[in-house]
């Protein structure tokens, strides 16, 4: 069973379900645990192209807007990837200082590019910590690309998200070869 992989990502219900799960689930963590990374913020959620709510740290509470006003006739994405590469460095910064998982929102339309949260995700990797985040079926197979065979599908299921984070926690100290972040994103990890 790969529920020992140290990323799990959380696949099978809509956004504002998933974030809540990654809510609980940080509010159910030992005390101990040191976490950085962000989650997508209900409060200000919107609909719409592209809609998103804003990205909070888990680590200090900021909120980094992730949507930006194209106007109410607007029919295109109004996704602002600035303030999710904003939020990325907020994560990075996480990383340095230490901690042991990293929370990312999801692994989207701008990290199958390349871009918003992926420099986070590649650190993380390249730092051998375990990773919890989310992703849409239609990016499953840019996900695939970016971090097979390194992660596990979880059902949108608290238990089950507890259950990969026991198994991976048991394992601290053995990383489990997260060392394979895709080189290209290893310098943009760091910017």
């Amino acid at each position: 069973m790969g529920a020992s992989k140290p990323i799990g990502v959380i696949q099978g219900a809509a956004t504002p379900v998933v974030q809540d799960l990654i809510r609980q689930f940080v509010e159910r963590l030992e005390p101990d645990v040191r976490v950085a990374g962000v989650i997508e913020d209900p409060a200000v959620a919107d609909d719409g192209p592209c809609s998103a709510g804003d990205l909070r740290s888990l680590s200090d509470g900021r909120r980094f807007p992730v949507m930006q006003d194209l106007g109410p006739a607007a029919i295109s994405c109004r996704l602002d990837a600035a303030g999710v590469v904003s939020a990325c460095d907020a994560v990075l910064r996480g990383i340095d200082v230490g901690c042991d998982l990293v929370i990312l929102s999801k692994f989207g339309k701008i990290e199958a590019e390349r871009s918003g949260l992926a420099p986070a995700f590649a650190s993380a990797m390249e730092a051998g910590l375990p990773i919890l985040t989310s992703v849409s079926p239609r990016f499953g197979e840019a996900l695939d690309r970016f971090a097979a065979p390194l992660y596990v599908l979880l059902p949108p299921d608290l238990a089950a998200i507890e259950t990969w984070w026991r198994s991976v926690r048991a394992q601290v100290g053995t990383p489990a070869g997260l060392q394979g972040a895709p080189r290209a994103l290893r310098s943009q990890a760091r910017h």
